[in-house]
C-alpha cells in the first residue's frame, strides 16, 4: 500500500494540515476527548494510524467522560463497574486536526466524538449536549453567533512559603508584580514573550485569537476569541486556547491557572460569553438600542434570568468556583441586566445597533465552554419561546441595588440534579451523570481534613 492511499480516510482539509506539517512521517498525535470538566483525556498514537482511526475510530472507556476533577470513575454515574468499564468508539471531529507548535518534536493534535454504542452519539458528551441545544435553534431558522473570553493567572512555577501561587518576576527588575495594574501595556510588554507565543500558537492552529489585556490582578490575564456563527467551534476553540496557554506557559517555566478564584483578596478569572442571534436572513435579532431593546433580546435576558439556578452547575462546577462570588468584583451576584454596565450578570456592551450582543458574566474560567454555551443558549431560546420579561435594565451599581446572593456549591448540585429545565433541555442521562459526577466530588472534598481545621481547631477546641 502506497503512503497515499494509507490516508484515504482522511478529509481532504485534515489531510491537508498533516502534508503541511515538516516531519509529519514521525510525528505522534494526541487524540483529545474533553471530559464534563473540560479536562482533554485521550490517547498519544503516531500519524501512521491516522487512516484507521478516522476509518474506524478508536475505543476509549466511557467513563472517562464523567471521570471526576481527579481523573477517578464516578461509579454513581452508572459508567463503571455496573456496566464492566465498557470502551465506545470515538471518532474524529473532520476539521480539528491541528499541528502542535510548541511540541519538541513533530505533533498534531485530533478531537474526538463519543459513540453510545447503538450507533448514534453519546448525549452526556459535553458537545453532544451543546449540540441538542442548537438543533432547536436550527429547527427554527435561527443562528447563534458565540464569542468566548478567557481570564486567567500567570504564576510563577515555584510556590511561596506557604505553598500558594505567587507572580512571576518581572523581566525588567527581578521582582514581583504585586500591584493591580488593569489594562496595563506595560505588563503586557513585560509578558511579551509568552503573549507572542500563545499568539504564533493560535495562529498555527487556527485559533480565531484577537485581543489580550491584563486584567484585574497582578499576573491575571484575559484573551479574546472572535465571534463565531458555529457555537460548536466557538467552544473547541476555547478548549484549545487553554491548552495551548498552559502548555507555553510550562515551557517557559511558568504555570497558568484557569482557577475561577486562585488568590484570596484579588480578582476571579471569568468565563464570558457574548451572543448575538441570527435569523433565516442573516439579520440580528437582537439589534437595538438601550432607549428601545430588541424583544428578542429582552425575552432571551428573561430566559436567563429564569434558568439561572438550574444551569448554576454548569456555571461554577467546582468548591473552587464559588469563591469567585465576592462583593465588589465585577463578579454578578444577582441574575440583574443592563447596557454597558460591568455590575449586572447580562450586560450588553456598547455597540452599534446591528452588533448589539449578550455578554453572559456569570460563568467562571474553571468552567466547561461547551456546557457554559449549552446553558446560555438553552435560557435564552427559553426566553424567547416564553416572552419572559426581565425587567428594566438597571443603570449604575447593580450590587447596591439588588439583593446580594451568595451561591453555595452543594445547592447548586442539589438544584441540578432536581432540574426539569436540566432534563428537558441536555436529557435526563446528562443531568443524572454530571449531577452524580459532581456529588461525588463534593462528598470527597468535604471528607478531606484542611490545613485551615488545625489552624483554626488543633489547639483550640
Amino acid at each position: 500500500m502506497n503512503r497515499e492511499s494509507a490516508l484515504s480516510a482522511l478529509p481532504p482539509g485534515d489531510l491537508d494540515t498533516l502534508r503541511a506539517l515538516p516531519g509529519h512521517e514521525d510525528a505522534h498525535v494526541d487524540l483529545l476527548l474533553p471530559d464534563c470538566n473540560g479536562v482533554l483525556r485521550g490517547k498519544r498514537v503516531t500519524a501512521d494510524t491516522l487512516n484507521k482511526v478516522y476509518s474506524g475510530g478508536v475505543c476509549l472507556p466511557m467513563s472517562l467522560v464523567a471521570a471526576d476533577i481527579t481523573g477517578n470513575t464516578v461509579e454513581e454515574t452508572g459508567l463503571g463497574y455496573d456496566i464492566g468499564d465498557e470502551d465506545r468508539i470515538c471518532r474524529p471531529i473532520p476539521g480539528s486536526l491541528r499541528p502542535v507548535p510548541w511540541s519538541p518534536r513533530p505533533a498534531l493534535q485530533l478531537l474526538l466524538a463519543m459513540e453510545d454504542g447503538a450507533g448514534g452519539w453519546f448525549q452526556a458528551h459535553p458537545r453532544r449536549v451543546l449540540q441538542r441545544v442548537l438543533d432547536r435553534y436550527h429547527a427554527l431558522g435561527l443562528t447563534p453567533v458565540v464569542a468566548v473570553e478567557l481570564e486567567f493567572y500567570l504564576f510563577d512555577r515555584l510556590a511561596d512559603a506557604d505553598g500558594r501561587p505567587q507572580p512571576t518576576l518581572n523581566a525588567s527588575d527581578g521582582a514581583r508584580n504585586a500591584s493591580t495594574q488593569v489594562y496595563s501595556i506595560d505588563d503586557l510588554d513585560e509578558n511579551a514573550g509568552f503573549i507572542d507565543a500563545v499568539a504564533r500558537a493560535c495562529r498555527a492552529q487556527r485559533i480565531p485569537a484577537d485581543t489580550a489585556v491584563a486584567e484585574y490582578a497582578p499576573g491575571q490575564f484575559e484573551i479574546n476569541l472572535k465571534h463565531r456563527a458555529d457555537a460548536l467551534a466557538a467552544c473547541d476553540d476555547a478548549l484549545l486556547l487553554k491548552r495551548a496557554i498552559k502548555a507555553i506557559a510550562l515551557q517557559q517555566g511558568t504555570m497558568a491557572s484557569f482557577m475561577a478564584k486562585p488568590l484570596h483578596g484579588q480578582a476571579g478569572s471569568g468565563l464570558h460569553l457574548h451572543v448575538s442571534l441570527l435569523d433565516a436572513d442573516g439579520r440580528n435579532l437582537f439589534a437595538g438600542t438601550a432607549d428601545a431593546p430588541a424583544d428578542a433580546l429582552r425575552h432571551a435576558v428573561g430566559g436567563l434570568q429564569a434558568s439561572a439556578r438550574d444551569n448554576l452547575l454548569l456555571f461554577a462546577p467546582h468548591a473552587n468556583s464559588y469563591r469567585r462570588f465576592v462583593t465588589n468584583a465585577f463578579v454578578p451576584l444577582n441574575d440583574s441586566w443592563g447596557f454597558n454596565n460591568r455590575t449586572v450578570a447580562m450586560r450588553i456592551p456598547h455597540s452599534d445597533a446591528a452588533n448589539t450582543r449578550i455578554e453572559h458574566r456569570i460563568a467562571g474560567a474553571d468552567a466547561n465552554p461547551y456546557l457554559v454555551a449549552a446553558a446560555v443558549l438553552a435560557g435564552m431560546l427559553h426566553g424567547i419561546g416564553q416572552r419572559l420579561d426581565p425587567g428594566p435594565p438597571v443603570t449604575g451599581n447593580a450590587y447596591e441595588q439588588f439583593e446580594v446572593r451568595t451561591p453555595h456549591w452543594r445547592d447548586a448540585i442539589g438544584d441540578f440534579l432536581d432540574s426539569g429545565f436540566a432534563a428537558e433541555w441536555y436529557g435526563e442521562e446528562f443531568r443524572h451523570i454530571y449531577g452524580q459526577q459532581k456529588l461525588k466530588e463534593m462528598r470527597d472534598f468535604h471528607a478531606l481534613v484542611p490545613d485551615l481545621d488545625y489552624a483554626w481547631y488543633l489547639r483550640t477546641v
